[in-house]
C-alpha cells in the first residue's frame, strides 16, 4: 500500500509538472504569435510612411533620394507619396529618375516599389530578395493574402524594371540578385487564391529571372550548372570600412590554402584587389554574407557551382512545369520538366559525394568538391533531387550539424555569422522540409521543436525575435562571437517570424494526428 501511495504521488507530481510545462509552452507560443502578428504591421512599409523606409542606417546620407524607373510618372508619384507628409520631411527627400548607367549614381537611395511590403527589421529597412519568401510563408499562415500578393508583385516589378530580383531595393544593390525563390512564392500564394489569370501574368517575369541565372556570367558553360556572380565594382557601400580593415589584417598575417591569396590581396601595397570586391559582392548575392564556405571571407565563391543555387534553379524549373500544367499548356510543361530533370542529374553528378554522404559545392576550376560541411546539404532533399539512398546517407550524418537549439549552419567556427555556432531560420526550414519529404518525420519534428524552443527561450528573455541564434547555447546573444562584418543581432525579424509560424503549424498538426490515431 505504501509503495502504491509513493508511486501515485510521484506520478501525480510528474503529470502536473508536464501539464504545467505544456501550458507554459502554449502560453509562450501564444505570446510569440501575438508578437509576430503585430510585427507584420510594424515592419510594413508603404507610400504613406515611405520616409521611414528611406532611412538607411547602413549609410550616413544627410539627404534621402527615392529613385524611379524611367517609365513612371515622377511628379504624380511624388505628389501622391508626399501628400500627407510634413514640410520638413518633404524637404529632406528628393525624387529622381534612375539613370540608365547605374555606375554614375553618386548618391545612393531607395528604389521605388509600387506596393506595400514587409522589411526584415532593424538595419534591413528595405525589401530583400530571399527574405521575402519566408516572410510570405508567415503572412500566409496569418491569412494576410493581400500583403503576400504585394510582396510577389513588387519582386516582379523589380525584374521588369530593375533587371532582376534585387538583393534589396536600394541603388547599391542594383547589380546583384539574391537566391531565387520567386516561383515558390507564386505557387504558395496561388494555392490560397486560385487566381489563374494572375498566375499566367507572372510567367514572363519568371522566365526572365530564369534567364538571368542560366546565362553568362552566372552560367558555368562546361558544367551546365550556375554560380553566383555579382556585378559592380569597389567596396559595397553598405559594409563598414572596419570589416575591410580586418580582412586586410587577416590576409597580411595568415597563409591561405583555399585559394590563391594574391588574386584578392596585394601584399606589396597591402591593399585588397578589385577582384576581392567583386567576390565580396558575390558573397552578398548568395545570401550567406559572411561565411567561410568558399575559403576565408568566401573570396573563392566565383569558382564554384553551389548546391543551394542549383537546387533553387531546379525547383524553379519544376515550378514552371507545375504552372504550365495548371494553365493547361502541356507542351511547355514538358519542356520545363525536361530542364529540371537534366539539372537534377547534373547536381547528383557534380555535387554529390558518395564517399561522405554529403552534397558539397563544386570547384569547376580544380574539378573538385569542397568538403565543407554546410546545412545546404539538405536543399536537395527539400527539392526531391536525392535518391532514397542519398537521403539516408545525408540523414546518417545529421549528428554533425545537429545542436541543442537546431541545425548549425556549418561545422566550423570561423568568426563569421553564416557558420557555427549560428543557426538561421531559412536553413532550419530547408532541413525540416527535406527530412519530412523523405519520411524522416521524427527527425524533422525534432529539429523544428529545437528551433522553436530556441526562439521561445530568446523571446522570454528579450520579448523580441532575432535574425539568427546561437543554436549551441540556444541564445540570441551573438555579438561577442562574431569577428567580421556587422556584429549585432538584428531584431524583427521577418524570416524568423515566418519559419516560426510554419514550424508551429507543423508541430501542432503532427500532435493532432498522433492524438487522432491513438484515440
Amino acid at each position: 500500500m505504501q509503495r502504491f501511495f509513493v508511486f501515485f504521488i510521484v506520478f501525480f507530481f510528474q503529470f502536473n509538472c508536464y501539464s504545467y510545462s505544456e501550458q507554459l509552452r502554449k502560453s509562450i507560443d501564444s505570446q510569440v504569435d501575438e508578437y509576430i502578428e503585430k510585427s507584420w504591421d510594424t515592419l510594413t512599409r508603404n507610400s504613406k510612411d515611405l520616409f521611414l523606409t528611406n532611412a538607411d542606417e547602413k549609410l550616413s546620407e544627410a539627404q534621402s533620394i527615392i529613385y524611379l524607373p524611367a517609365h513612371e510618372n515622377l511628379v504624380a508619384i511624388r505628389d501622391k507619396i508626399t501628400k500627407n507628409w510634413q514640410t520638413k520631411t518633404t524637404n529632406r527627400v528628393i525624387f529622381k529618375y534612375l539613370p540608365k548607367d547605374v555606375s554614375t549614381i553618386k548618391q545612393h537611395g531607395l528604389l521605388y516599389l509600387p506596393y506595400p511590403y514587409v522589411v526584415p527589421g532593424g538595419r534591413f529597412n528595405e525589401m530583400y530578395g530571399w527574405d521575402s519568401y519566408f516572410i510570405e510563408l508567415g503572412l500566409l499562415e496569418h491569412n494576410r493574402l493581400k500583403m503576400a500578393r504585394n510582396m510577389i508583385d513588387n519582386l516582379i516589378y523589380e525584374i521588369n524594371f530593375y533587371g532582376t530580383i534585387l538583393n534589396a531595393n536600394r541603388t547599391y544593390y542594383l547589380q546583384r540578385s539574391h537566391p531565387p525563390l520567386l516561383t515558390e512564392m507564386i505557387l504558395a500564394y496561388f494555392n490560397k487564391s486560385h487566381d489563374k489569370h494572375w498566375l499566367k501574368s507572372t510567367v514572363p517575369a519568371i522566365q526572365k529571372l530564369h534567364k538571368y541565372w542560366t546565362t553568362p556570367p552566372h552560367l558555368i558553360s562546361k558544367l551546365g550548372l550556375s554560380r553566383y556572380c555579382a556585378g559592380g565594382s569597389g567596396r559595397p557601400p553598405e559594409e563598414s570600412s572596419v570589416y575591410y580593415a580586418n580582412v586586410l589584417n587577416f590576409y597580411k598575417t595568415h597563409p591561405i590554402e583555399d585559394y590563391d591569396k594574391s588574386l584578392f590581396y596585394n601584399a606589396k601595397s597591402n591593399q585588397l584587389t578589385s577582384q576581392f570586391y567583386v567576390a565580396d559582392r558575390t558573397v552578398r548575392e548568395s545570401g550567406f554574407d559572411i561565411t567561410g564556405k568558399y575559403g576565408p571571407f568566401s573570396a573563392g565563391i566565383q569558382d564554384y557551382a553551389p548546391v543551394d543555387l542549383n537546387v533553387l534553379l531546379y525547383q524553379m524549373e519544376k515550378d514552371l512545369h507545375e504552372i504550365y500544367m495548371i494553365l493547361g499548356d502541356n507542351s511547355r510543361a514538358a519542356h520545363w520538366a525536361k530542364n529540371a530533370n537534366k539539372r537534377a542529374r547534373l547536381i547528383n553528378q557534380y555535387l554529390w559525394s558518395e564517399e561522405t554522404g554529403y552534397y558539397f559545392d563544386y570547384n569547376f576550376k580544380t574539378n573538385q568538391l569542397r568538403p565543407y560541411i554546410y546545412a545546404t546539404t539538405y536543399y536537395p532533399l527539400w527539392a526531391g533531387i536525392a535518391s532514397n539512398k542519398q537521403a539516408q546517407a545525408v540523414v546518417s550524418n545529421l549528428h554533425d550539424l545537429l545542436a541543442k537549439g537546431g541545425i548549425l549552419t556549418s561545422c566550423y567556427k570561423q568568426g563569421v555569422q553564416w557558420d557555427a555556432p549560428f543557426g538561421w531560420a531559412p536553413l532550419q526550414y530547408f532541413a525540416v522540409r527535406g527530412l519530412e519529404r523523405y519520411g524522416y518525420k521524427k527527425q524533422a519534428l525534432d529539429i523544428a521543436t529545437r528551433f522553436i524552443r530556441t526562439i521561445n527561450k530568446g523571446y522570454e528573455e528579450t520579448h523580441t525575435l532575432f535574425e539568427k541564434y546561437d543554436v549551441r547555447s540556444m541564445s540570441p546573444h551573438t555579438e561577442n562571437k562574431i569577428q567580421y562584418s556587422y556584429k549585432t543581432n538584428v531584431v524583427g525579424f521577418g524570416w524568423t517570424n515566418g519559419v516560426y509560424l510554419v514550424f508551429r503549424t507543423f508541430i501542432n498538426s503532427s500532435a493532432t494526428r498522433r492524438s487522432s490515431s491513438s484515440a
